[in-house]
């Protein structure tokens, strides 16, 4: 869904409040990707957050950021930035293009448990050279941001929902197969090129009948900008399309928990929101460190 958000950035929501708890624990994704710096370069001024961790993944161009701790940075192509909002931090994040004006990057909001909303706040900065690549047969590309995978770990340590969150190239008519935990919440997230995501297709029907045979079922390729949500299982296969298929692949486990929401801020009662924001009208949203 095409969404203005901060000061008037443009974005296109994968998921978002209406999902809930459909992709518990995920709350949202969205997709900031523009050529044309009026869409974006407003930014995400001075704003709360409270009881969700904020994952902010830059493809092209960079994020300026600032919090209330008196931490700031900039999040480059190919980086990573892992917030925990815990108990509360206040921040401000604002894009910048490259010089073609090409700003492109993915933030995904994930829910924490009551027994972790009030969590002291904390950043997993991760720089793109710090990302593990896994090359596997046929071409395949992954990027590790968090959890492991055939022995390979991201640098994304100690989060309790216990996720996994890789970048995934895939190239023509290539088929990748990746083990799931069972229970778990699982997506993929097109970002370039097109896939064959459905368990109904017999991926070594492809090789047996060519590419000419798939080339006639457009209607089963997902393609750019499109969510893939799993059932329960544990494996998924992704055949490319011809022109290969580049995702955001994504789990974790839910919490199944009460979700409160309005704006920046998820707790697990509409109590608890209110004291969040009358804590953050009266100057008390930021807690001591425990």
């Amino acid at each position: 869904m095409p969404t203005i958000e901060g000061a008037g950035v443009h974005l296109k929501r994968a998921f978002g409040f209406h999902q809930v708890p459909e992709l518990d624990p995920f709350l949202l994704l969205d997709d900031f990707h523009s050529e044309y710096p009026e869409e974006y370069i407003m930014g995400f001024p001075w704003h709360p957050h409270r009881g969700i961790e904020t994952i902010t993944y830059v493809l092209h161009g960079e994020v300026d950021h600032g919090d209330s701790m008196g931490n700031s940075g900039v999040i480059e192509a190919g980086d990573v930035q892992w917030m925990t909002a815990g108990s509360g931090i206040v921040h401000q994040e604002m894009p910048k293009g490259e010089k073609s004006g090409l700003m492109w990057g993915f933030q995904l909001w994930a829910n924490l448990p009551a027994s972790h909303k009030m969590m002291d706040p904390r950043y997993q900065e991760i720089k793109s050279s710090q990302i593990p690549e896994l090359f596997l047969e046929k071409g395949i590309k992954m990027r590790i941001i968090c959890g492991a995978v055939n022995g390979v770990e991201g640098p994304i340590k100690g989060i309790v929902t216990d996720p996994v969150y890789v970048d995934v190239t895939v190239p023509g008519y290539a088929t990748f197969t990746h083990m799931a935990v069972p229970g778990y919440t699982m997506f993929a997230y097109v970002i370039d090129g097109a896939g064959y995501f459905d368990e109904e297709r017999d991926p070594y029907a492809f090789e047996l009948e060519g590419a000419k045979y798939f080339d006639l079922r457009q209607d089963c390729l997902i393609d750019q900008e499109n969510l893939v949500l799993y059932g329960d299982g544990d494996s998924i296969e992704v055949t490319a399309g011809e022109k290969g298929v580049r995702f955001l692949l994504v789990s974790g486990k839910p919490i199944k928990e009460p979700v409160a929401w309005y704006g920046p801020i998820v707790m697990n009662t509409q109590e608890e929101l209110k004291v969040a924001f009358e804590e953050y009208r009266s100057g008390r949203f930021i807690k001591p460190p425990e």
